[in-house]
């Protein structure tokens, strides 16, 4: 089940439940006897990478269950989204030793099937949300395993999101009698910053050395097609030797297979023709400000790299804003 972007939390059209949007790797948990499996939004496996996480599950005295959540490291008394993404390292022991450092922790807030097997997806949220505590009540108290706290109050939804920067990174909005419906954008997500994950569809040089010196952004839209939506320049220094070599590895054509940079528009400069076609391999997410029609007024700033998500999700619905006064989010395209 996906999220799709707003401004601001909804004011009508209830009644909702908020929560708060956790800064991790989305994450399912799957359990079925012995059989445990940890499954990422791309529906990659996780569980290599978080041996710790699987051996709670596999030693709760729960039969089984699948539970929708976020996988979270604390470090310093803080979460740590780099944390997460040391863990997708290649080589066992690495992944071991940090296992033990620096444990994981699942935060759950869905469920879609309860401890006696039973599908709930097409129950309400309301109903789920019950069956989801009680899970956690017969799995006792944990520091592996958390339920996210949730607020029927939209105006203590509003501080949390004034408060969100730290552990997480806005609220989410979902509706108490709606179904379970994967891959749909039916949930609202407000954030302080406005971010969104592109697909790297190419980059261009710097014009003073062989060096990247910005990246091109893509996002899929209704029928499949990448197009170019704008880009970012700002990538840490000391990065963009080791990432220039990883991006030539990965000159591929077309990059872009719908609206590709070059063309004329505000955005243009001298040097719009001169790019570098990509593999649509690498995630980033990156800050915007605006959005003019269908791609970003300015340019973006890079926040981070998302190894985690697979480039299909990277959607147009991310920046596509409801319209003023509307309040009920539309599912699916």
């Amino acid at each position: 089940m996906e999220a799709r972007s707003a401004e601001h939390l909804p004011a009508i059209d209830g009644p909702w439940q908020y929560e708060p949007k956790w800064d991790g790797f989305r994450c399912l948990a799957f359990k079925s006897g012995n059989a445990v499996e940890l499954r990422a939004k791309s529906g990659k496996p996780l569980g290599r990478y978080f041996p710790e996480v699987i051996a709670f599950f596999r030693e709760l005295k729960i039969a089984q269950f699948v539970i929708d959540g976020e996988l979270v490291i604390e470090t310093e008394g803080r979460f740590s989204f780099d944390a997460l993404q040391m863990r997708l390292h290649p080589a066992d022991n690495r992944i071991r030793k940090l296992s033990v450092e620096t444990p994981a922790r699942f935060i759950a807030f869905d469920l879609l099937a309860d401890i006696n097997g039973n599908a709930s997806l097409d129950e309400p949220l309301r109903a789920r949300r019950k069956a989801l505590e009680l899970l956690i009540t017969k799995a006792g108290v944990s520091d592996r395993l958390d339920i996210s706290p949730r607020t029927l109050d939209r105006k203590k939804a509003e501080k949390w999101l004034q408060a969100a920067g730290g552990e997480t990174d806005g609220i989410v909005a979902k509706q108490l009698e709606d179904p379970y419906l994967p891959g749909e954008r039916t949930m609202i997500k407000v954030k302080r910053i406005r971010t969104a994950d592109c697909v790297v569809g190419g980059f261009r040089y710097a014009s003073k050395k062989r060096e990247v010196g910005s990246l091109l952004l893509g996002l899929y839209d209704a029928e499949g097609m990448l197009n170019h939506v704008g880009f970012t320049s700002n990538m840490p220094a000391g990065e963009r030797p080791r990432l220039t070599q990883q991006l030539e590895k990965l000159r591929s054509s077309p990059g872009f297979t719908g609206k590709a940079p070059g063309g004329p528009s505000r955005w243009s400069t001298d040097r719009s023709s001169e790019w570098e076609p990509l593999k649509p391999e690498l995630v980033v997410e990156v800050r915007y400000d605006h959005v003019s029609g269908d791609r970003f007024r300015h340019g973006t700033g890079f926040v981070r790299w998302r190894p985690d998500k697979s480039p299909r999700q990277c959607t147009s619905e991310q920046i596509v804003q409801p319209s003023p006064g509307s309040s009920r989010i539309s599912r699916g395209g």
